[in-house]
């Protein structure tokens, strides 16, 4: 058998090029003040050696840990991986914070947090106090907790909220739900649909809130009524279910359903099919996330496309800048949603 062959490290590196394990590590992380001539000659080391940087070498130029960690909710994420029902918002906030934390040489990482814990700031200070992260990503609901975001922001790392836009500490980041929603509406009405019912998503989350916001203000731009139009769910599919039953047993039920989520929109397409209802002849559907899911039923959902993978990235871009002693924007920072335009939505049916 073989010999294992041995790994390169920076020592070795150090030793080729003949400076310190200081300056190889300065040169790795691209910092100022090395002069061209000791770049060139520590770069040569490394391409000759076949040198892969770890993080290790990384953490030797001072305090930084070169990692970033994405915090998610734990129960939500294990029922979507468990239910292997496409749901795919952690994929898609991992593709984008990987690649661009690779960009900058950091690494991303995913934790799940119970934000309902009674000990979520005991657990959180525990997982700051192993990985030291240089920034962290907040995603709903944990973007609103005040234990979370305040005992960040007294161990001064720099984080991210996403889909928040509570004042405080921290960079709030959206896809601007409102007018997200006024967008899907506005689309329906466009359509000739006058009457558009809504199923809300869970209040524990702000951007349920403004998604409502966001359709009503459409309906009273364009003069409609959405008196009992408005039916409260909770991002499960069985609220779906309820919500979707309500608004169709209506003396005049809507003509067009816009769901906050991808699974309260197939239930509310499997409670249309009960009914007899064909969509989108005789019910228009609207969802948000626009998960791999919808375009495989039938018809294809229409759905507001959440761009997960480019928040995620521009909050690591932000947290990197600010690393880099980058003045923090004062506003939220938008990262606009798109409506996607399938075969679920048509011109209302004659009766």
């Amino acid at each position: 058998m073989g010999r294992r062959r041995q790994a390169v490290t920076i020592k070795h590196v150090a030793a080729d090029a003949d400076v310190s394990l200081q300056t190889v590590s300065r040169v790795i992380n691209n910092e100022a003040g090395v002069r061209p001539e000791m770049k060139q000659r520590v770069q040569e080391a490394i391409d000759r050696l076949g040198y892969v940087p770890s993080l290790a070498a990384q953490r030797m130029s001072g305090s930084r840990s070169y990692l970033i960690l994405a915090l998610n909710d734990r129960d939500r994420t294990i029922a979507d991986w468990r239910s292997r029902e496409g749901a795919d918002w952690v994929d898609q906030m991992l593709l984008g914070g990987m690649i661009k934390a690779a960009e900058y040489g950091y690494r991303l990482m995913l934790e799940l947090v119970d934000t309902h814990n009674d000990h979520v700031e005991r657990e959180l200070r525990a997982t700051i106090a192993a990985l030291q992260p240089d920034g962290v990503i907040l995603t709903p609901p944990h973007s609103d907790n005040p234990l979370i975001t305040a005992m960040l922001a007294e161990q001064q790392i720099s984080f991210a909220r996403i889909g928040t836009k509570q004042p405080g500490a921290g960079i709030s980041i959206t896809m601007d739900d409102e007018n997200a929603a006024a967008m899907a509406t506005r689309h329906l009405i466009d359509l000739g649909h006058r009457r558009i019912g809504f199923i809300s998503g869970s209040p524990e989350y702000s951007l349920s809130a403004w998604r409502v916001d966001g359709w009503r203000t459409a309906m009273s731009e364009a003069g409609l009524a959405i008196d009992g139009m408005l039916a409260k769910g909770d991002f499960s599919f069985a609220s779906g279910t309820h919500a979707a039953g309500n608004l169709l047993s209506l003396a005049d039920p809507p003509t067009a359903i816009i769901a906050s989520n991808d699974q309260m929109a197939l239930a509310t397409l499997r409670v249309a099919n009960c009914r007899g209802l064909a969509v989108p002849d005789q019910l228009s559907l609207i969802s948000f996330d626009n998960t791999p899911i919808v375009r495989f039923v039938q018809p294809p959902l229409t759905a507001i496309d959440q761009p997960i993978a480019g928040l995620a990235s521009k909050a690591v871009e932000l947290i990197v800048a600010h690393q880099r002693r980058s003045e923090l924007p004062q506003t939220s920072v938008v990262v606009a949603a798109t409506l996607v335009v399938r075969n679920s939505t048509a011109p209302p049916h004659r009766r």
